[in-house]
């Protein structure tokens, strides 16, 4: 595996605070409720953000509030970890306001997908923080079974690698070229990946295993976001590519999201597995983000190692 030269926040310990954040879209109490009781029967301590139930429209707040809500989180040493509530959109408009110093002073686990991509590629430009890929505080028990809660539970509180093994019953299964990657995982979310296209944040994939996933975006948009991606070279030097979960990306072509990433990503010469329930689906699971991983094409797994010492 690479070098682990990323910055490790502290695993968690029942006892330790964590504060629940809404950098992005604005969420419900409702939801964020079963969140609470979840993290609770783990022994962990969740507190609201001042700013977590604010909505400004499409966003949580202004963009001032939802800074100043990661700031305080970051900045307090009783909170031990950073959980989102959920994505939507806002994450990029807030992430040149963080407190790099304070982050990289008294690292923090975070934990957050979709739209919370913009900030994990935030705090690992401005701080080399590993994060934790995984469901938002916002908890969906129809979406979310006992696995999803067991698996985030191991990201968040075991310092024990993660493996995640591609299921046969996820659309992306058939994504496949064969062979076996070592690299720094980094990715989530393709539109915000897309998206941090020549901003600061967009971390050099060279060497790295690139994880992907997407939501309701049809084949067409999700072709024109890895064309794009090839065209400005960032898929250029990968290692390999860990295909998560696609969800309700269909629409009236007979061309399937399937199709797209299969002709999209299996001339890069390098290994690529999809199949992962990693996203947006039943059943997501939490992977590390950050931290050396071995993809596996020809077994069907992803083993990353932990974002949390």
């Amino acid at each position: 595996m690479p070098t682990d030269d990323c910055l490790r926040p502290p695993v968690l310990r029942p006892g330790d605070t964590v504060m629940l954040v809404s950098p992005s879209g604005p969420t419900s109490p409702e939801r964020v409720a079963r969140g609470v009781e979840l993290l609770t029967g783990w022994g962990l301590r969740p507190v609201l953000a001042p700013n977590a139930y604010a909505r400004q429209g499409y966003l949580a707040g202004g963009d001032e509030l939802r800074a100043a809500d990661l700031n305080a989180a970051f900045a307090d040493p009783a909170v031990r970890g950073v959980i989102c509530t959920r994505g939507g959109y806002g994450a990029q408009r807030v992430v040149d306001l963080i407190d790099m110093a304070a982050v990289r002073r008294d690292p923090k686990v975070v934990a957050g997908f979709s739209d919370i991509t913009a900030l994990q590629f935030a705090l690992w430009r401005g701080a080399r923080l590993a994060g934790v890929h995984g469901p938002g505080a916002a908890w969906r028990d129809e979406r979310l079974p006992l696995s999803s809660a067991e698996s985030m539970h191991a990201a968040l509180m075991t310092t024990e690698p993660v493996t995640v093994t591609a299921v046969a019953e996820e659309e992306t299964y058939a994504v496949r070229v064969p062979g076996r990657a070592q690299g720094r995982l980094l990715g989530g979310n393709l539109c915000l990946i897309t998206a941090s296209i020549g901003t600061p944040d967009m971390p050099d994939l060279t060497g790295a295993v690139l994880l992907v996933e997407e939501v309701q975006e049809p084949p067409y948009k999700v072709d024109r976001m890895l064309t794009h991606l090839r065209r400005a070279g960032v898929l250029d030097g990968l290692a390999g590519v860990a295909v998560g979960q696609f969800t309700d990306c269909a629409d009236g072509w007979d061309t399937g999201v399937t199709d797209v990433l299969t002709e999209r990503l299996s001339d890069l010469g390098v290994p690529v597995l999809g199949g992962l329930p990693v996203g947006h689906g039943p059943g997501q699971l939490t992977v590390p983000v950050g931290t050396p991983a071995l993809l596996d094409a020809d077994a069907g797994t992803l083993t990353v190692s932990p974002a949390v010492r």
